[in-house]
């Protein structure tokens, strides 16, 4: 009796395994080759953008994307062999995805600028950046935020969106900057000899490049002073060096060639009058 039971569930199994095992393992099949070329398709990619000079967080970014595609291809392959409309689990898919999209509207408008970010690089990393009413060096450019360091050591967290949609003064992005002082002699000191000392101050001083060409010039006839401006020229990590150091060496080089700086003075004249008889 029991030989006869086994027998008939033997004989019941057998067409659902002959039916659907093989549809088992094809779906396996087809995973187990979408995950091998999912991994094969993100090398490619990454090896492309490498030789391509791509932002290494691009890099990571595209490699990931490529093989989530091709995962989702083979899902969608595997579900297939069970019978299963795919056609359909795509529009759900798609409906889920705006319904997603729309939750999370903010979110993928600061993705969407970190690639634009990524791809046509208005900063990098280490530009020091005014944008969004902060001012710092660009410590990383993720996905969705941009990291910013103050220049007294804050950690500034801006998302992309708001990094785009503002202006971005990419302060030393060209690798070379002025640095514009101003210098003061008195009516009666000679223009021409002060002129030569600030530039001889310029040609010393081993930060100022000589191309860009520094400039000093008068600018003004002022109240109390005549005023020459001191433009020298050098590499964006240097300005703070050079801004200090021209305007100590101005100052002492003026005064050590008999120039003299003026300043704001005022003369106070005190007059006495008699008193009258009454």
């Amino acid at each position: 009796m029991e030989g006869d039971t086994l027998q008939k569930a033997i004989d019941a199994l057998v067409p659902l395994v002959t039916r659907y095992g093989l549809q088992i393992l094809g779906a396996l099949l087809i995973l187990i080759l979408g995950k091998i070329l999912s991994g094969i398709v993100g090398k490619v990619v990454e090896r492309t953008m490498v030789k391509s000079k791509a932002d290494p967080s691009l890099i990571g970014f595209a490699k990931s994307m490529a093989s989530i595609a091709v995962m989702v291809f083979a899902v969608i392959a595997a579900l297939a062999k069970f019978g299963i409309q795919t056609t359909s689990f795509v529009a759900v898919m798609g409906a889920a995805g705006f319904a997603i999209g729309l939750a999370l509207q903010g979110s993928l408008g600061n993705f969407a600028a970190g690639v634009l970010m990524l791809v046509f690089k208005p900063i990098k990393v280490g530009d020091l950046v005014e944008t969004n009413g902060y001012t710092g060096h660009v410590t990383d450019i993720g996905i969705f935020v941009t990291t910013l360091s103050t220049l007294d050591n804050r950690k500034i967290i801006v998302p992309n969106a708001a990094v785009t949609g503002s202006a971005i003064n990419n302060i030393n992005g060209n690798g070379v900057r002025r640095v514009d002082l101003v210098a003061g002699i008195s009516y009666g000191d000679d223009m021409r000899k002060a002129k030569e000392v600030l530039s001889r101050v310029l040609a010393e001083h081993p930060k100022v490049l000589a191309d860009p060409a520094p400039t000093v010039a008068v600018s003004e006839l002022g109240d109390s002073s005549v005023n020459l401006v001191v433009r020298p020229w050098c590499n964006a990590d240097d300005y703070w060096d050079v801004y200090f150091d021209v305007t100590q060496s101005m100052k002492e080089e003026l005064e050590a060639a008999g120039l003299s700086i003026p300043f704001p003075q005022r003369d106070v004249h005190l007059f006495q009058t008699s008193a009258n008889p009454s």
